[in-house]
Parts: structure tokens; C-alpha cells; sequence
């Protein structure tokens, strides 16, 4: 994918936090990430590492409790301090999401057709229904389903299918930037290897920008140009796909990239390695590495200073005191 291509998302320092009775509960700390048209980008981690907050917050989201500093750049525009009337047309018009869980995402009182309509009547009020019934049915094809689909309610599918009308109420009204949050949770692995690939295939003959999060780097490394993995609320590496799932060098990062079999892997017969011990609770921090408490490498250095994220070699980053030291 070439870096000159336009860049369609540009998150700079995001810090996000939710106010609690217990007091402010930091879920995203200095994050930045880019997108480019034509571009995969996986963010990967464990529950809690603040991936789904990235995701809410490109089109502005997260609820109201939540204290949001940074810039979020949509084509150029930032999200977070536009006016309430250019949100409206930015959303689904040139950024879209696919939500986590599309039982949960659908209402299931209205057929699939009519939600899919939705946002296209919004933004283009000028086609009657015919053409709005035209576009919804081709938008169903496009994805994978028959046109006639759309006159199903959401339990009168599978959860592939739901899935797949998720992805085609994302494309409604031909946005250049699509973020998929967990798009394949829930789904057996036929499916969510059939979801994913046509997410890679929309990819490549519209020329979007898609955001895939997921906790399983396997899944990611399979679909995405690059990959940004996070834990208690920061990017610990970034790179290539390729380099972070076979070469990572954050400690973190390599536990996730063990922590699933790999087909064709003598090694796999055997259960993946695990991790001992839970993400640190954003609210009390350690000292030092936020995963140090977790880390098999760890040393007193560990403890002193959070590391920043160190560039390396092949334009990739990590932030550990163990690698990219002068």
C-alpha cells in the first residue's frame, strides 16, 4: 500500500476518559494512528485496552461522561470540534462503523431493508423509494446475500447474514472510511473467515479505508496492511502486519501473537501459550511499564519510567526499554 496515498483518518494524541463515581477512569492515553484510502488497519488487544474507544470515537460516539482531548481527523475535518450539523452529514457519508454484535446492532422490529434505507433516505433525500429499494438490494448483493433479503427481520437470519447486513448498511452512502469494531465476534470460524474476506475484497474494488478491531491478532495479521497493538490505553507496537505478528518486539505483542494456534504449525497441536495475570486497572496504574507487572522480561528499569514508543527498523515502533535503545 503506498504512503502517498490520501490520508483518510489521522488520530493525533487521542486521550479519552470517563468520569465515574470513583473518579475519572483513563481508557485512552496519547494514542495517534493513520489511515490511508486503500489501507487495512488492525488494532489489536485484550478487553479494557481501549481499542473500542479508538473505534466510537472517529465519529464521535462515546457517551457523555467522557472527557475527549486530541485530534480525530476525518479527510482532513476534525471530528471532535465540528458543529453538530456537519457530524450529521459526516457520519455514514464519509466515515461508517460496523458495531460489535449485530444481533444487538439491528432493531429487531424492522426488516433489514428499512434499516439499510435509513441513512440513504437521510443523505439523499432526493431518490424516491424505488431507487432507494434498488440501492438496498444491490447493497445485499454486493455483500453476499439476495436482494430479496430485504424484507427478512434481523431473526430471521444467521448471525453471518447479520453480519453481512451490517456491512452493507456501512456502505449505504459510499463512504471512503469504514471502522469495523469486532465485526466477526461471535461468529464460527467458516464465518468469520468468510466476513473478513469480504471486508479484504470491498477493500480493494471501492478503494476504502477500513479500521479492523479485534482482540485476536491472528485474524488481523490474515486481512490488515498494518497493525497498532494496544494495551492499557496505548499503542505498545505498530508495523506491518506482517512484522508485528511474526517478528513482534514488544513483549506484549508476542503474548498475543502466541495466544492462538497457527494452521500449518507443527507447534499448534499443542495449547497456545497463555499470559498470566489481568490488564492493570486504569484507574491505578503501575509505576514505570504499565505491563511490567505481567511482562516475563521484566527489570527494575521497568518500573522507572513509562517507555515511549521507539521507532525501529522497517518503519515500525515499539515501546519498551528492550528494543530501538541507542
Amino acid at each position: 500500500m503506498s504512503t502517498t496515498a490520501p490520508e483518510l483518518l489521522e488520530i493525533r494524541d487521542l486521550r479519552v476518559s470517563y468520569r465515574t463515581s470513583e473518579g475519572p477512569l483513563p481508557a485512552v492515553r496519547g494514542v495517534d494512528l493513520v489511515v490511508r484510502q486503500g489501507e487495512v488497519v488492525g488494532v489489536a488487544g485484550e478487553s479494557g485496552c481501549g481499542k473500542s474507544t479508538v473505534a466510537s470515537t472517529v465519529l464521535r460516539l462515546q457517551p457523555k461522561d467522557a472527557q475527549v482531548d486530541g485530534e480525530v481527523l476525518v479527510s482532513g475535518a476534525d471530528v471532535l470540534t465540528m458543529r453538530w450539523g456537519d457530524l450529521r452529514a459526516l457520519r455514514w457519508a464519509d466515515a461508517s462503523i460496523v458495531f460489535q454484535g449485530a444481533l444487538h446492532s439491528l432493531n429487531p422490529v424492522h426488516r433489514v431493508g428499512d434499516q439499510i434505507a435509513e441513512p440513504i433516505r437521510l443523505h439523499e433525500p432526493s431518490l424516491d423509494e424505488a431507487a432507494v429499494t434498488r440501492r438496498v438490494r444491490e447493497l445485499l448483493e454486493q455483500v453476499g446475500l439476495p436482494g430479496g433479503r430485504d424484507r427478512a427481520y434481523p431473526h430471521q437470519l444467521s448471525g453471518g447474514q447479520r453480519q453481512r447486513v451490517m456491512i452493507a448498511m456501512a456502505l449505504a452512502c459510499r463512504p471512503r472510511l469504514i471502522v469495523a469494531d469486532e465485526p466477526t465476534t461471535a461468529l464460527d470460524v467458516m464465518v468469520q473467515a468468510q466476513i473478513l474476506a469480504l471486508l479484504s475484497d470491498l477493500v480493494r474494488e471501492l478503494g476504502v479505508g477500513l479500521v479492523i478491531i479485534s482482540h485476536d491478532l491472528s485474524v488481523l495479521a490474515d486481512v490488515c496492511d498494518r497493525v497498532a497493538v494496544m494495551y492499557a490505553g496505548r499503542v505498545v507496537e505498530s508495523g506491518t502486519a506482517e512484522q508485528v505478528f511474526a517478528d513482534p518486539q514488544h513483549p506484549y505483542a508476542r503474548a498475543l501473537s502466541t495466544a492462538f494456534p497457527r494452521i500449518g504449525d507443527p507447534g499448534a497441536r499443542y495449547a497456545p501459550a497463555g499470559l498470566a495475570g489481568d490488564p492493570p486497572d486504569p484507574r491505578d496504574l503501575p509505576t514505570g511499564c504499565s505491563f511490567a507487572p505481567r511482562c516475563p522480561l521484566v527489570t527494575e528499569a521497568c518500573t522507572e519510567s513509562e517507555p515511549v514508543l521507539r521507532e525501529l527498523p522497517g518503519a515500525r515502533q515499539a515501546a519498551c526499554i528492550r528494543v530501538g535503545a541507542s
